[in-house]
């Protein structure tokens, strides 16, 4: 007569785990490919709602449903929504394009004018963010407030000496 080891109960759980695991990989592949057969046979593709949660109310967001400069200049080209983030934790501000042409053309711009209305919107979504936010919209290739020191006076001349050398 054999006695069960911990081992094996060991193995059999793991491989139980290894099959649910192999079988709901499985079901969401095929749900994937029967939502992009429906998107081919339908000959469209549903623009992409893009969505930041901006730390403030829905007031302070879009203050009498003006939205914020960079997303109002976007005017009639886009949809907008605002609703509660989840947890109290601000506004989810919702947007997305009505061109159809180019909701789902993400990455891909236009080769002759160079212009990609999704980076353009995610653009005005990140920067209405940060006004409501901050106040002001924050740019890396802006001048840096640190003020110069001793100690990064050789930094600032290398860094000079490579741009005039076009190393940067």
């Amino acid at each position: 007569m054999t006695k069960p080891t911990a081992g094996g109960a060991v193995s059999t759980v793991v491989s139980m785990g290894t099959e649910a695991l192999g079988a709901a990989v499985s079901a969401a592949r095929r749900a994937g490919e029967a939502i992009r057969s429906r998107a081919s046979h339908a000959g469209e593709t549903e623009p992409r709602w893009h969505v930041m949660t901006v730390c403030a109310s829905a007031e302070e967001v879009a203050p009498g449903g003006k939205l914020p400069e960079p997303l109002s200049r976007l005017g009639d080209a886009i949809d907008t929504q605002l609703r509660p983030a989840p947890g109290e934790r601000g506004t989810e501000l919702a947007c997305r394009l009505h061109d159809k042409e180019h909701a789902g053309s993400h990455g891909t711009a236009e080769p002759v004018t160079g212009h990609d209305a999704v980076h353009e919107l995610r653009t005005a979504l990140r920067h209405a963010k940060a006004l409501v936010e901050t106040g002001e919209i924050l740019l890396p290739d802006r001048p840096s407030t640190n003020r110069p020191t001793v100690t990064g006076r050789p930094l600032d001349k290398m860094i000079e000496e490579a741009q005039g050398e076009g190393r940067l």
